[in-house]
């Protein structure tokens, strides 16, 4: 016969697990359906989730479409898929992941080439970096900011002397299609005094961004360099990310107390995928038919 207390030592010994479980219970997620999808825009019911948060779209075979969370309008949302929808169908599961995009950053991105969302696109292996922040990024009191007093030396005479570039400031640079634009930021990338330069290919075609690479860029001018390309055959949402990244890129280098170089190639397509975005959701267009 076992006594009393060796049985409750024992019971105490078994439910061990079964507690540690039940003080952890596991989120609740309620999964909703897709109900329409009209051009770039996906509608699901039943489920809820914040702005700029990732879903999972799960197709009746079980593939999984990446999408995030553009818009709502009562109890639906709006969902701006990351890459292809074939097989989608009415009623496939929508199921909200409770988390952001965020940007993979660290060292180990130097001398690479990436896509919009972060992935490889150079046959360099896999990536090391060292840390993970939001793709939103985080603003900056006005107040905080330094005053411009010193030169950023580009590597460029002619900008050098007469269009200086200030520490800190940013500039534009505005000319009509095939004059030299994407030659001037690669002489810039590779001959500029900034500690690292990150380049960021928004909405360009495929064959240039292989050429500004191989051609304009050079192996030399890639070994400081981060190169995020998102090309003009990826999603509108995959551009607008790609801006977003090279910009979180080059805030993780600024903070480690490193000149950085940020070069966008452009800021024109950047917004023309924003309002490929604001359109698909019915917002109505404004001045010059770019969305508020």
């Amino acid at each position: 016969m076992i006594p009393a207390a060796n049985r409750n030592a024992i019971w105490l010994e078994r439910l061990k697990p079964y507690r540690e479980r039940l003080s952890e219970p596991p989120e609740l997620v309620v999964e909703g359906k897709l109900s329409r999808m009209v051009g770039l825009t996906l509608e699901a019911e039943g489920c809820r989730a914040a702005i700029g948060s990732l879903c999972q779209v799960v197709t009746k075979s079980g593939k999984s479409i990446g999408a995030e969370v553009v818009g709502f309008s009562g109890g639906r949302l709006f969902l701006m898929p990351t890459g292809d929808t074939q097989g989608l169908d009415p009623g496939c599961r929508v199921v909200p992941l409770g988390k952001n995009s965020l940007a993979n950053v660290g060292f180990g991105l130097l001398g690479r080439v990436i896509d919009g969302a972060g992935k490889p696109l150079d046959s360099k292996g896999p990536l090391e970096t060292d840390a993970k922040i939001s793709l939103a990024g985080t603003t900056i009191n006005p107040l905080s900011r330094k005053p411009i007093r010193e030169a950023l030396d580009v590597g460029v005479r002619a900008i050098n002397a007469v269009l200086s570039v200030g520490r800190g400031q940013r500039m534009g640079l505005f000319a009509g299609t095939g004059v030299g634009k994407s030659v001037l930021l690669g002489m810039m990338t590779k001959f500029t005094t900034a500690d690292v330069v990150v380049v960021g290919l928004i909405g360009e075609r495929g064959r240039e961004v292989n050429e500004f690479v191989l051609k304009i860029l050079g192996e030399e001018g890639l070994k400081r360099a981060v190169v995020v390309a998102s090309p003009a055959d990826d999603s509108p949402l995959m551009r607008v990310h790609g801006a977003l990244r090279a910009t979180c890129i080059a805030e993780y280098f600024r903070d480690q107390g490193l000149d950085v170089l940020l070069l966008m190639d452009s800021l024109t397509r950047y917004a023309q995928a924003y309002r490929e975005i604001a359109l698909a959701i019915d917002e109505p267009p404004a001045t010059k038919g770019y969305p508020p």
